[in-house]
């Protein structure tokens, strides 16, 4: 079983490594990273390099495709080539996913068109004017295409996506292994629940998300 996630400059990482960490474990899965071009990636946050040993042209088909979103995401999204690269390996996957942003890649291959879909609350207009219908939920699958909401959704994601894969017994006892049971501090996980002014906070931290090769707003040196 062949599972591949593409890396590229300005990758979330939560959206791959919560998803890779998961998968991992599925019974007979292997989990591949692949990019643009062989070498290193940098992440969104400038501080996680990450060399990557297989560009994405050299992969011909794949069971699993996962897409993770960061700001590159959106870069990827007006790729032709690569976006021509996903329809064709979509056409022979059992499932075609992604994380957060990621979904913007699908919608720009055109496979969202019609489609239910979710991705991180603040690319709800991006992800529509590709023709998706934006449903306010933390995993939505629709067939063989399976779309999850911001960053650390792409664990609930690659929890349903083990079951599919395996059996619920054995996403189950991956979610154990991983010991994956949310007790978050705060109730402010999603638009829904955050007030105004934490709401505001999260664009402001948003906008102020580093640069590779540039220190991150505000920071000192």
């Amino acid at each position: 079983m062949d599972i591949v996630i593409p890396l590229f400059d300005r990758f979330e990482p939560l959206d791959a490594i919560g998803p890779y960490e998961i998968l991992a474990h599925v019974p007979g899965a292997t989990v591949r990273f692949v990019a643009p071009e062989p070498g290193l990636v940098q992440d969104v946050l400038g501080a996680l390099p990450v060399h990557v040993p297989t560009g994405y042209s050299e992969v011909e088909h794949c069971d699993v495709l996962l897409i993770p979103g960061g700001r590159g995401a959106r870069t990827l999204a007006q790729d032709a080539g690569f976006l021509d690269w996903v329809r064709r390996v979509h056409t022979g996957t059992r499932f075609t996913t992604s994380v957060c942003t990621g979904a913007l890649v699908l919608g720009a291959a055109g496979l969202l068109n019609g489609l239910d879909a979710t991705s991180h609350w603040g690319a709800v207009a991006e992800l529509e004017a590709y023709g998706a219908v934006y449903t306010p939920e933390r995993v939505v699958r629709r067939d063989r295409i399976i779309t999850s909401a911001g960053v650390s959704s792409g664990i609930d994601m690659a929890i349903r996506l083990a079951a599919l894969l395996s059996d619920e017994t054995t996403a189950r006892a991956i979610q154990l292994h991983t010991e994956y049971d949310p007790q978050p501090p705060f109730d402010t996980g999603s638009v829904a629940k955050a007030p105004a002014e934490v709401l505001e906070r999260a664009r402001t931290l948003a906008r102020n998300l580093p640069r590779p090769g540039f220190p991150p707003a505000g920071a000192r040196g």
